[in-house]
C-alpha cells in the first residue's frame, strides 16, 4: 500500500466510526418457531418514528467588533471603478520629457542649467546628464535643451530619439 493512500485509509475509518453512532441501530428479529406464520412488517410511520430525528448544528457566528479599525473584509472601493488617475510627480526621476515645460536658461560660471516647470508650475533646475522616467537631458546650450527619449509607457526604445526643446525668443518690444 503506497504512503498516499494510508491517509486516505485513515480518514474513510475515522469518518466511518463518527457516522456509526447517527446509523439507526440494526435489531436482531428472533427466529420465528415453526408453527407461526412470520410478523407484518411495521408500517412506515411506526419506523419512522421510531429513528430518532437528529438535530441540525448550526455554524457558530462570527463577528467583527472593529474597535476603531477598519474591517479587513469590507470593500475598499464600495463597487466603485477605479479610474486611471492624474500621474503623481514627486520629482525628476517621475517627469516625462513630454511633460517638461522649458522656462529658461541660465548661465554659471561653470555651465548652463535650465529652469523647467514642474508639477502645478513650481521651477526646478535640470542640469546635464540628470535622468527623467523616460529618458535624460543630454545637453544645455544658451537656447536649448536636448533630451535623449529611452523608453516609451516603460518599454525601452530600440531606438533613442533625441528632442530638443528651445526657448521661444520674447517678441520684440513695441516702442
Amino acid at each position: 500500500m503506497s504512503s498516499k493512500r494510508i491517509p486516505a485509509l485513515v480518514l474513510l475509518v475515522f469518518a466511518a466510526a463518527l457516522a456509526a453512532p447517527s446509523l439507526p441501530a440494526i435489531q436482531e428479529t428472533p427466529a420465528q418457531p415453526q408453527g407461526q406464520a412470520p410478523a407484518k412488517a411495521p408500517d412506515k410511520k411506526a419506523a419512522e418514528a421510531a429513528i430518532p430525528v437528529q438535530t441540525l448544528v448550526s455554524a457558530p457566528v462570527f463577528s467583527f467588533d472593529p474597535a476603531g479599525r477598519r474591517d479587513p473584509f469590507k470593500d475598499l472601493f464600495a463597487g466603485k471603478d477605479v479610474k486611471e488617475g492624474k500621474r503623481v510627480i514627486t520629482g525628476l526621476a517621475d517627469m516625462e520629457i513630454a511633460d517638461i515645460v522649458l522656462m529658461g536658461i541660465v548661465k554659471t560660471p561653470e555651465r548652463y542649467e535650465a529652469i523647467v516647470a514642474f508639477a502645478e508650475g513650481f521651477p526646478l533646475t535640470l542640469l546635464e546628464g540628470q535622468k527623467l522616467a523616460d529618458g535624460f537631458v543630454v545637453s544645455i546650450d544658451a537656447d536649448k535643451v536636448v533630451f535623449r527619449k529611452t523608453s516609451e509607457k516603460g518599454m525601452p526604445l530600440a531606438k533613442p530619439k533625441d528632442i530638443i526643446k528651445e526657448i521661444s525668443p520674447e517678441e520684440p518690444a513695441h516702442d
